[in-house]
């Protein structure tokens, strides 16, 4: 696989896309920063959050979501579709439109209902459209510029919001644990660069094992949406399948069905990604529904959270599936920087043609 062939690593990674995942405890703190920064109206009696976006560019909100659930008296809920819910109406509804590009078409037209519906309306992005119609409707934009794919600009889209709802009164102040979190990812990153061999590079070990393979991803509570994001890393890096499972409603259904086919077993394997901070029970379910695929023949194993706090959790696992979805891709040969049928479909979607 040549995962130690620095040369080898470099020429596929034309784009240079593992300086993006080096970079990301950096990236965290300057978008958290940039957030504290930027104009903000003083917007009170806002009672729910809704973010509309897709892909790379709404993963923040998952993650920012499942870290607020037990702050925020308001709930930030996601929308992954074109327009908006009924119930998304009225100046008590604060829409953030997150689009890194600014030109994705399921987010530019929930933006143009939130407007009808009178939200309150943030714009989140590079430019775009959504920057040039948020710009002239006199709506606040948050711009900022990061010249890459949108998977990889996770910090800008957790740390811009997370800002946002701090400085909107509705949660404390999570600087302290997000200090704590970037001081867990640089610790972490030392061990995982590419210029560390596998015999000391348990993300490259861990890549070997899913080659050539199905991945399913679990996760609870906190670190379901991380969940998400390794299986979309998997999916956009390495050009892979992959599946998320969230416990405990994986122990409902999934646990059943993985009597059959018996013939992929060998083709599979399924991740589980850890905390000491999840629920007891959940973490009960978590080695029980393990276990129990493992006596059926299943490939598993698990990730274990490093750092301090619940945020340090989170970004810790995002960090080790990064790096290991990267060398997924070296491992097969494949730039894990371009998105060419993701590409081809958004031109299909542009011109009409189905």
């Amino acid at each position: 696989m040549k995962l130690n062939d620095l040369d080898h690593i470099h020429a596929i990674d034309k784009e240079r896309m593992i300086d993006h995942i080096n970079g990301l405890p950096e990236q965290l703190e300057s978008a958290y920063a940039l957030g504290l920064s930027l104009p903000l109206p003083e917007w009170h009696g806002i009672r729910r959050i809704l973010v509309a976006g897709m892909g790379g560019s709404t993963i923040g909100a998952d993650l920012l979501a499942a870290y607020a659930a037990s702050l925020s008296a308001a709930p930030i809920l996601l929308h992954r579709d074109y327009d908006l819910p009924h119930w998304a109406s009225g100046e008590d509804t604060l829409v953030i439109c997150s689009s890194h590009s600014g030109n994705t078409e399921e987010t530019l037209t929930a933006f143009s209902m939130a407007r009808e519906h009178r939200c309150r309306i943030l714009a989140v992005t590079t430019g775009g459209e959504l920057a040039k119609q948020a710009a002239t409707a006199g709506i606040p934009v948050w711009q900022f510029d990061y010249p890459s794919q949108p998977r990889a600009a996770i910090g800008y889209s957790f740390g811009l919001l997370l800002a946002a709802i701090f400085r909107l009164g509705l949660i404390p102040n999570p600087t302290a644990d997000l200090q704590l979190a970037l001081l867990a990812m640089r610790n972490q990153r030392g061990a995982l660069r590419a210029e560390v061999p596998d015999i000391r590079n348990s993300s490259k070990r861990m890549a070997g094992q899913f080659y050539g393979r199905w991945i399913s991803v679990f996760g609870s509570g906190f670190l379901a949406p991380v969940a998400r994001r390794w299986k979309a890393q998997i999916n956009e890096h390495a050009k892979a399948q992959a599946s998320f499972e969230e416990l405990p409603e994986a122990c409902h259904n999934t646990l059943q069905g993985i009597e059959q086919p018996r013939a992929q077993y060998d083709h599979s394997m399924y991740i589980w990604l850890r905390s000491p901070l999840n629920h007891p029970r959940n973490q009960l379910r978590d080695e029980h529904t393990r276990v129990a695929m493992m006596v059926e023949g299943i490939n598993t194993d698990f990730v274990m959270a490093s750092g301090e706090g619940r945020l340090a959790h989170m970004w810790t696992l995002i960090q080790y599936g990064d790096y290991t979805a990267y060398y997924l891709a070296i491992a097969y040969g494949l730039d894990p920087t371009p998105v060419p049928m993701l590409v081809e479909l958004k031109e299909k979607m542009t011109t009409n043609d189905a």
